[in-house]
């Protein structure tokens, strides 16, 4: 019996050792989170580049808008790419983070659609539209209905613009207010929603030729790779930020979305 007692605690002496010196995650990794059309999609495209840099570069998908910049700011994942600089700010005002700009990469011109008309012009008296709840895309749609005559705003060139800042409807278009990724499964339902082109084109829309209205190319709301203040400068994080920026991921996307989505450099 003692015998076999000095053997299970030198077992489990073992065991603890061997714990204690598992290695630890390959300093070499880097995580980011990302939607998944098309962040996740160009990413994809580097990450051969970034294997011959040294960097193993592991995307990590997620469906929504808060939990990609929640996981960053707990150091759960070191950056994140899906999101343009007015959603950034709001997010670090409200949250109390701290995340920061590394590089921008791509703009994907917002629009607006319908499954029951064709044209804006055929949009009855009191339609029904949904438009993205939270802060920086709730204003980006005002501002292009806005600019298309549509309502008027009381400053047309507030990024953070809301439905109380209407001062003319003179459709009289009723609105609701709706999570980002839950506006293309509104479609059979109003008459018009407006909807980011990454959950657009996960929706098989081609921002091109089914938006009724949509931004042009000078739209400001490029969308940028996050991180820390802690992580920004690390050498992983910048081969990163250079790949993102460079004539293969360029072409990449000049080739795969044909103007629905266009490079910001």
């Amino acid at each position: 019996m003692k015998l076999l007692l000095v053997t299970l605690a030198a077992t489990l002496a073992l065991l603890l050792l061997v714990g204690c010196s598992a290695p630890k995650e390959d300093e070499n990794t880097l995580t980011v989170a990302a939607t998944a059309v098309p962040h996740a999609e160009i990413l994809k495209q580097i990450q051969p580049l970034l294997a011959k840099e040294g960097v193993n570069l592991q995307i990590k998908v997620f469906a929504d808008y808060v939990q990609p910049n929640t996981q960053v700011a707990e150091k759960n994942i070191d950056l994140n790419y899906f999101q343009t600089k007015p959603y950034l700010d709001a997010f670090n005002r409200e949250r109390g983070t701290h995340l920061t700009i590394i590089t921008g990469v791509h703009i994907e011109p917002f629009g607006a659609y319908s499954r029951k008309f064709k044209s804006i012009d055929q949009l009855p008296d009191g339609a029904s539209v949904t438009i993205p709840n939270d802060p920086s895309n709730n204003s980006r749609a005002l501002l292009l209905l806005a600019k298309h005559g549509l309502i008027t705003l009381k400053d047309p060139t507030n990024e953070l613009s809301t439905l109380k800042d209407i001062t003319a409807n003179p459709k009289h278009l009723q609105f609701r207010e709706l999570e980002a990724a839950m506006l293309p499964r509104t479609l059979d339902e109003v008459d018009l929603a407006l909807i980011n082109t990454n959950y657009a084109l996960a929706a098989g829309l081609n921002p091109t030729k089914d938006a009724l209205l949509i931004e042009d190319k000078n739209s400001p709301y490029v969308n940028y790779l996050v991180g820390r203040p802690d992580n920004q400068n690390d050498p992983r994080v910048q081969k990163l930020a250079k790949a993102l920026n460079s004539p293969e991921v360029k072409a990449f996307i000049e080739q795969k979305y044909h103007g629905a989505v266009l490079p910001a450099f």
